[in-house]
């Protein structure tokens, strides 16, 4: 009988034991996009953008995956199209096999210092990555802000220092050296800040200064009549060009 005991002890620890978590899905690619009130989407609502895709998903505000319709972003009640959506469907048109996981985190109005590590929407989205990469893989990151670090040269001057060290910091704690990270032009109608120029060459130049990352201009798209945020024409063109920049990064071969 004592061998019998033994048995039952042993079988019922076993699965405490060996039961692991199951891995990550490898055909479910998931993108963080961060920044300001133009990536979390100000475009006026139309029927086409409320029309669910099989292939793509958004985090909701619980953390849970649901259908990815916009609005995508939940930063403030006037969160409407933004470019998020339509990055996600180019993305999922290019290849069938796959799930795109939308992991939208931007914040409305806010300065680039509240993206560095340690910030609190720094914490947030990076919390908000790694919940997510429990069911997928990060391809990506979509990056939209600078209007609000334009209005003094002062921010407008260490701006590129502050992107580069976002960026490094991301790659570091999501543990993807190599992570595609892609930037968008403030839009040609700004003029608000006294130090656009600036930001934007800060944009423009990333390329030059980190590896795998990529510059989308913002030429042709219009605003939605308050010269601050595109329109939802001009939202899902953006989302196309984002797109046509990340398939680009990842078909170039990632450096070892």
């Amino acid at each position: 009988m004592r061998w019998f005991a033994l048995l039952l002890v042993l079988v019922w620890a076993w699965p405490l034991g060996v039961v692991e978590a199951a891995a990550p899905d490898a055909s479910f690619h998931l993108y963080l996009l961060i920044g300001q009130s133009n990536m979390a989407g100000r475009g006026n609502l139309e029927d086409q953008d409320k029309q669910p895709h099989p292939q793509i998903l958004t985090l909701t505000k619980a953390n849970t995956w649901a259908p990815a319709v916009d609005p995508i972003h939940f930063d403030k009640p006037i969160a409407g199209v933004s470019l998020g959506r339509t990055f996600g469907l180019e993305m999922a048109k290019a290849d069938g096999k796959i799930r795109i996981g939308l992991i939208p985190c931007a914040v409305g109005g806010t300065p680039i210092g509240r993206w560095q590590k340690g910030a609190d929407l720094y914490e947030v989205a990076l919390k908000r990555a790694r919940v997510a990469m429990k069911e997928g893989v990060i391809k990506g990151v979509l990056w939209h802000q600078g209007e609000n670090d334009s209005g003094k040269a002062e921010t407008a001057k260490i701006y590129a220092k502050q992107l580069d060290a976002m960026i490094a910091a991301l790659r570091q704690d999501l543990a993807a050296p190599q992570l595609p990270v892609i930037v968008g032009e403030l839009g040609e109608f700004y003029r608000e800040g006294a130090s656009v120029a600036l930001v934007n060459d800060a944009l423009r130049a990333l390329p030059e200064r980190m590896a795998r990352t990529a510059f989308v201009p913002s030429k042709g798209l219009g605003h939605k009549g308050d010269e601050v945020h595109f329109d939802a024409p001009a939202y899902r063109e953006f989302g196309r060009r984002y797109a046509e920049a990340m398939q680009k990064l990842q078909a170039t071969p990632a450096k070892k």
